[in-house]
């Protein structure tokens, strides 16, 4: 009998969670996400030395403004990253625009370019790339700007159904619902624990992908964020998962009989019109969960954006 995750990857697309070359190679995902906190734990190990090295080089080269070859070097170091694993997948690889912009429409807008010019001075086209942006109002309206364009999108940080609805109604290429942080608030919140099946974060993303499916929404929706197997494994057959190289080891190690919990039956209802500004923030405030934890994600990740750049602004000295 074939593995857990050769059965999955017969019905999802699975990606992997990660900044490690080693671990890329040894999964061979389809695609691959990364993410500020991936990035400086990818900054750590041997062969991000020359890529931080190179970043700061390419900095330097460009500006003499040290504010401005901190931010130039931090943005070539994530790209170069990108690179490496855009070598080691046929598909994409998604890329974080810095989350202190989350809340900045026109400056999402230009980060997002300058992520885009970096991987195209290394030869990678914007078909082996997804712009990563928090699920806010200003970045949902940012990815609208960027698809039209032709720079596609992954949104991440998305908790709540209208974040999911904003999304696909902006034409956004992908959706990132977070699983984990869900069960993590819920856990938090309640004192209760829970199963696969009342997990509150593999309900939501069930919720999503079959209300996608049943409007015809064409936005693909990738779970993240994971605890274990048991919620990957409840979300089978979702569009695509993104998973951490531990639990991917889990699950290359494990046997038995995948059970397909989610499947695409067609679209069946027509859309109803699309969210307006003030009906997204009322729907997000009205959700203790989803607000906390989209504010929380976003001072997390620029947290450890921070500390990536004191990494870079030391191969900068």
């Amino acid at each position: 009998m074939s593995t857990l995750l050769d059965q999955l990857k017969a019905v999802t697309t699975v990606v992997v969670d990660s900044g490690d070359l080693t671990a890329i190679e040894q999964f061979r995902p389809v695609d691959a996400t990364t993410n500020p906190s991936l990035l400086l734990n990818a900054s750590q190990l041997e062969f991000a030395k020359p890529l931080l090295a190179a970043a700061a080089a390419y900095a330097k080269s460009k500006t003499a403004d040290a504010t401005a070859q901190l931010s130039l070097a931090s943005d070539k170091f994530a790209v170069d990253v990108g690179t490496a694993i855009s070598k080691l997948v046929p598909g994409r690889v998604s890329t974080e625009v810095d989350a202190r912009l989350s809340f900045n429409t026109q400056a999402t807008i230009a980060k997002a370019k300058q992520l885009v010019a970096l991987y195209q001075e290394n030869g990678i086209g914007t078909d082996k790339i997804l712009i990563k942006i928090a699920s806010t109002w200003e970045g949902i309206q940012a990815a609208k700007v960027l698809e039209q364009q032709g720079i596609q999108c992954n949104l991440t940080l998305l908790f709540h159904m209208c974040q999911a609805r904003a999304c696909a109604e902006s034409g956004v290429f992908l959706i990132s619902p977070f699983v984990g942080r869900i069960l993590d608030w819920y856990k938090a919140s309640t004192g209760q624990s829970y199963d696969a099946e009342t997990d509150p974060g593999v309900i939501s993303v069930r919720e999503i992908y079959r209300y996608f499916k049943q409007h015809g929404h064409n936005t693909i929706v990738m779970g993240a964020s994971f605890r274990n197997i048991g919620e990957v494994l409840a979300l089978a057959g979702c569009d695509r998962l993104t998973i951490a190289p531990a639990l991917l080891d889990e699950l290359s190690k494990q046997q038995g009989e995948l059970t397909v919990h989610l499947r695409d039956t067609g679209a069946s209802t027509t859309a109803p019109a699309a969210l307006t500004e003030t009906e997204f923030r009322w729907a997000l405030n009205e959700d203790a969960m989803a607000t906390e934890k989209l504010a929380e994600g976003i001072r997390k990740f620029a947290i450890d954006q921070r500390k990536l750049e004191q990494v870079i602004s030391a191969a900068l000295q």
